[in-house]
C-alpha cells in the first residue's frame, strides 16, 4: 500500500465516525494538497499524506495530551512508523509551535520532532489554512476570523491563533506566488 492510500485510510478510521466535521475538514485540506502538485514535485504524495493526516491528533482515539499536533505525531511515530517527514509536518502543522508555547508544550515539540523544510511547512500552512472546517474552500483571513470565533479570543487556540496569523497569511501568500509563478512559466510566449 503506498503512503497516500495508507494515510487515507488510517486518517478515515480515527475520524470519520467521532469526528465527521473534522474527516470532512482533513478531506478538503488534502485536495488543496493535490492542487499543489505542480509546485512540490517529488513531495506531493508526501503532502497529501500529511494533509490528510494532519488533524488526527483530535481522535479520541489517541488524544492523550490535548494538543492535536503532538498526540497526532507521537501516535504516527510509535504507533504506525509513518514516515518521519509526514510526521514532523504533522507534529509542526500551521503554526504549532506557538500553540505549543501556550500550552507549556513547546520544549516537548521541539526536543521531540524537527521542522520540516520550509516550502512544504508553507504548504501545509496554506493547505489547512485556506480549507473550511467543512472541506470547502477560504481565505486565510476568514479562516482565521472563524478559529477566533469558534473558540473565543482569549482561549488558548484564540490567543495563539492571532499571533500566528501574520505568519500564516505570509506562507499563504508565498504559496500563492510559488504557483502563479509556476503557471506563468507554463505560459506560451
Amino acid at each position: 500500500m503506498n503512503l497516500t492510500d495508507r494515510a487515507y485510510g488510517l486518517a478515515e478510521s480515527l475520524l470519520s465516525e467521532p469526528l465527521p466535521r473534522r474527516w470532512s475538514h482533513s478531506l478538503g485540506v488534502a485536495e488543496r494538497a493535490r492542487s499543489l502538485r505542480p509546485i512540490l514535485g517529488e513531495d506531493a504524495a508526501l503532502m497529501e499524506a500529511a494533509a490528510v493526516l494532519h488533524d488526527i491528533g483530535y481522535s479520541p482515539r489517541i488524544a492523550s495530551t490535548g494538543f492535536h499536533p503532538l498526540d497526532g505525531a507521537r501516535f504516527l511515530r510509535e504507533q504506525e512508523a509513518m514516515d518521519e517527514r509526514v510526521v514532523r509536518l504533522v507534529a509542526h502543522h500551521s503554526c504549532a509551535l506557538l500553540e505549543a508555547e501556550e500550552r507549556g508544550l513547546r520544549d516537548e515539540l521541539e526536543a521531540e520532532f524537527q521542522l520540516e523544510q520550509p516550502d512544504l511547512v508553507d504548504a501545509l500552512i496554506f493547505c489547512d489554512m485556506t480549507t473550511t472546517p467543512d472541506g470547502g474552500r477560504t481565505t486565510s483571513g476568514a479562516r482565521v476570523d472563524e478559529i477566533v470565533g469558534r473558540y473565543g479570543p482569549e482561549t488558548i487556540v484564540g490567543r495563539f491563533i492571532q499571533r500566528a496569523a501574520p505568519e500564516i497569511h505570509a506562507a499563504v501568500q508565498r504559496v500563492e506566488y510559488r504557483l502563479a509563478a509556476d503557471q506563468a512559466a507554463g505560459q506560451p510566449m
